[in-house]
């Protein structure tokens, strides 16, 4: 939308933050090649991945009946031996995407009974980077109906992608110095605002005509950075679309 060059407030544009789209290098590639100690960057990958997916699979061994400081044994030990480079034989972007290896291999981690027998207390003292811990918080906040294990995990991992896509969009903006239009602009990201455009571009001393764009601007890098979240779980590019289908499919479940 064009501004009206009649409006004093026309020229004071919004800079809603933009970005390139191009497909990333995906940490699941990487992934790949983590049981390698020498590939640092590979390990940075895992640990990266381990964070957004520790929850999920939290929840999902809890729902698959286990009490609380038991899964939070399980959970951690299973996330220190991935770490450690265990079960990274199975890794194979060819063969699926890095949440259907992680869930398996969490699955075949609970069906091992020795490996269960001799889990340590907290993963022997080693301490994650992340708090497996403040899980049960998360978890007695699930909605009580009969939602299976695996359905649980689909849609906790769905929401935290798009808990993830909000922190790095936020982030842009406050390396920019915008957090104030970032929290002002963000309702609009899921179609929640219910301020009218006029009354917010006054509020923000800019004209309604560039409050659009800028909201134009906030829609289109989350839809970038969306993509990109998803990317980096697959092998190609290819792939991501499928993968998006998969995650709004696994947000409407009932």
């Amino acid at each position: 939308m064009t501004r009206d060059p009649k409006t004093p407030q026309a020229d004071k544009t919004l800079h809603t933050l933009a970005g390139g789209s191009d497909f990333p290098t995906t940490r699941w590639t990487l992934v790949v090649a983590a049981a390698d100690p020498r590939r640092t960057e590979a390990r940075s990958a895992l640990i990266s991945l381990c964070e957004a997916y520790w929850y999920p699979l939290y929840a999902y061994v809890r729902r698959r009946g286990y009490p609380a400081d038991q899964a939070q044994d399980l959970t951690q030990d299973f996330f220190i031996r991935v770490l450690e480079g265990r079960y990274l034989d199975r890794a194979d972007p060819d063969k699926g995407r890095f949440r259907a290896f992680i869930l398996t291999s969490m699955k075949f981690f609970l069906a091992d009974e020795a490996d269960r027998s001799r889990a340590q207390k907290r993963g022997g003292g080693r301490i994650l980077s992340f708090e497996i811990s403040s899980g049960e918080d998360h978890y007695q906040r699930e909605p009580a109906h009969n939602e299976t294990p695996e359905r649980i995990f689909e849609r906790r991992w769905a929401l935290l992608v798009l808990d993830r896509v909000v922190d790095r969009l936020r982030a842009e903006f406050v390396q920019h110095g915008r957090l104030d239009h970032f929290n002002r602009l963000k309702v609009f990201l899921l179609d929640q605002a219910e301020a009218p455009y006029a009354a917010l571009a006054r509020e923000m001393g800019t004209s309604e005509g560039a409050l659009k764009v800028a909201i134009h601007r906030l829609r289109k890098r989350y839809r970038e950075l969306f993509r990109q979240e998803i990317a980096e779980t697959v092998a190609d590019a290819a792939e991501v679309e499928s993968e998006l289908h998969y995650l709004v499919a696994a947000l409407m479940r009932k």
